[in-house]
């Protein structure tokens, strides 16, 4: 097969099985600022775009990506020589595979060399929405307290706004731009975030008017008041693109894509239709839009998010690399599903149109898919911006109701283990966390002291002064210590089948133990 290197002048000479941009994309104006172009960014809402300009609408709405990590100098780089177009793959449970050329991204800007270019697409007003993926940790809050944290090092820098020193950080950039859009006469864009975080809009709010009141008391004000923060719940499995994922796209299609993205085919976005200074027709796309999406984030992180969690670090310990080899442990499986069913559901408002279990065994389904091939290593990196964010609220909610939380306790001893730095057969655990060295200083103190991971309060505020949660955690822990994960699991499960068995026919009415008829 004839091997094609991936640039608009090139993609006539695509497979023909490959779905490509039906629009003229010079014909493509920014509308949308985006931060944080990852593979979820380009398998999601860039995917939504370029649904709709393949249905001939959006044409204002064009994608201009920014990178701001060192990281994004490569992103850069490969959509540099590929006109900013990639290949996207879906990969489906009975292995049928699609793959598309994603054309909305139309422009990209390395933030820490083109800071001036940055600032111009910010203040531009034909950019209306500048939308976000800087994951869970990039908001910079305190996951107790919630209040924005000012002595970062890269944001104490941008406070600082020293003449012709171009901003560092997102805050910098887009508070920067807004004051002189201000200044300029010009609307507010709106801020779109997209990361997994619950309320995720009031989050943002919260992070870029504390930054801007830092600055200036009627700026942040400002920022408050008039800029728009619409709330989004967003879905789509998608793992980080592997060497041997370009080598496939190459050898099955022909495609030379030096970053192409490989996702499941399911995918989600939910969205709060706040959007003052205008926004495209998602609709036409399939984005749903409402008036209230908590319902829907609830249920995503909650049990998607917080069941990834549920199975990553003893799918780790008992040996797994791929998230789909731990879906399919049945033990794994079996507490993965009580967790979701069991705790994670009961929290839950209603959530219009959506049949709850079908979906929580839609999940498994999803977590079981063998060609996504998502891993384990992926799930467990940074968890403390994740564990507080998902699972937490489960707990809390679960023990102020007196319903169940020894699932959720077991997912946090796990981690605890986990933290320890090596696996149950002593090989080296490459644990990757803002909070690594503390975590792991906590951790290994542990066999001594139990209650010392979870004694830290700025994650997990007073849990391990409650005496149920403690001791839940505390004795999953020893034994994840004295018979391993696999184990542990098991008799966990064995044991809250028992419960549940027994709670079900005590609220039947029938007789806990009754008597044998020879009796």
């Amino acid at each position: 097969m004839k091997i094609v290197q991936l640039h608009s002048g090139s993609l006539g000479g695509i497979d023909k099985q490959v779905a490509k941009p039906t629009y003229d994309r010079s014909q493509v104006a920014v509308g949308i600022a985006h931060f944080g172009v990852g593979g979820f960014h380009r398998s999601h809402q860039a995917m939504y775009l370029d649904r709709l300009l393949n249905k001939g609408e959006g044409f204002d709405w064009g994608i201009c990506g920014i990178g701001l990590m060192p990281t994004d100098q490569v992103m850069s780089d490969v959509l540099s020589r590929q006109d900013n177009l990639y290949t996207l793959v879906t990969r489906a449970t009975d292995g049928r595979r699609e793959a598309r050329v994603i054309g909305s991204i139309v422009r990209y800007l390395y933030a820490p060399q083109q800071s001036d270019d940055v600032l111009d697409v910010l203040v531009d007003e034909r950019t209306r929405i500048v939308s976000l993926t800087i994951t869970e940790g990039g908001y910079n809050l305190d996951p107790v307290t919630g209040r924005f944290d000012p002595n970062a090092p890269d944001v104490a820098q941008d406070l600082r706004r020293e003449p012709g020193r171009a901003p560092r950080t997102v805050f910098g950039y887009v508070i920067e731009a807004l004051r002189r859009r201000w200044e300029a006469g010009r609307m507010p864009f709106t801020i779109m975030s997209c990361d997994n975080i619950q309320s995720n809009g009031d989050v943002a709010r919260t992070a870029f008017s504390a930054f801007a009141a830092i600055l200036d008391a009627e700026l942040g004000e400002r920022v408050r008041n008039e800029v728009a923060f619409p709330n989004s719940m967003v879905d789509r499995i998608t793992p980080i693109t592997t060497a041997g994922d370009i080598t496939e796209l190459a050898d099955d299609y022909g495609i030379d894509d030096a970053w192409p993205v490989v996702c499941e085919p399911f995918t989600q976005w939910v969205l709060e239709d706040t959007f003052p200074a205008g926004r495209p027709p998602w609709e036409a796309a399939g984005v749903q839009l409402t008036d209230d999406v908590e319902p829907y984030e609830l249920m995503k992180l909650r049990l998607l998010n917080a069941g990834h969690q549920a199975i990553a670090y003893a799918g780790h310990l008992a040996g797994h690399t791929y998230v789909h080899e731990a879906a399919r442990d049945p033990a794994l499986a079996e507490f993965l599903l009580g967790y979701m069913t069991h705790e994670a559901a009961l929290t839950l408002k209603p959530v219009p149109g959506i049949d709850l279990d079908a979906y929580i065994h839609g999940l498994l389904e999803r977590f079981a898919n063998p060609f996504v091939r998502d891993t384990i290593a992926r799930l467990c990196a940074f968890t403390s911006d994740r564990i507080p964010k998902w699972l937490l609220p489960v707990i809390n909610d679960n023990l102020a109701n007196g319903r169940e939380f020894a699932r959720s306790a077991a997912v946090v001893a796990c981690w605890a283990r986990y933290s320890e730095g090596t696996d149950e057969n002593g090989a080296p655990i490459d644990m990757q966390d803002a909070l690594r060295d503390e975590l792991m200083a906590r951790a290994r103190r542990q066999r001594d002291d139990p209650l010392a991971f979870i004694g830290n309060e700025t994650l997990f505020g007073a849990l391990a002064r409650n005496p149920g949660f403690a001791e839940s955690y505390r004795s999953t822990l020893e034994s994840l210590h004295r018979v391993g994960t696999r184990r542990t699991i098991q008799d966990l499960n064995a044991s809250l089948a028992a419960d549940n068995a027994l709670a079900l026919r005590s609220s039947a009415g029938i007789d806990p133990a009754p008597r044998t008829h020879s009796e």
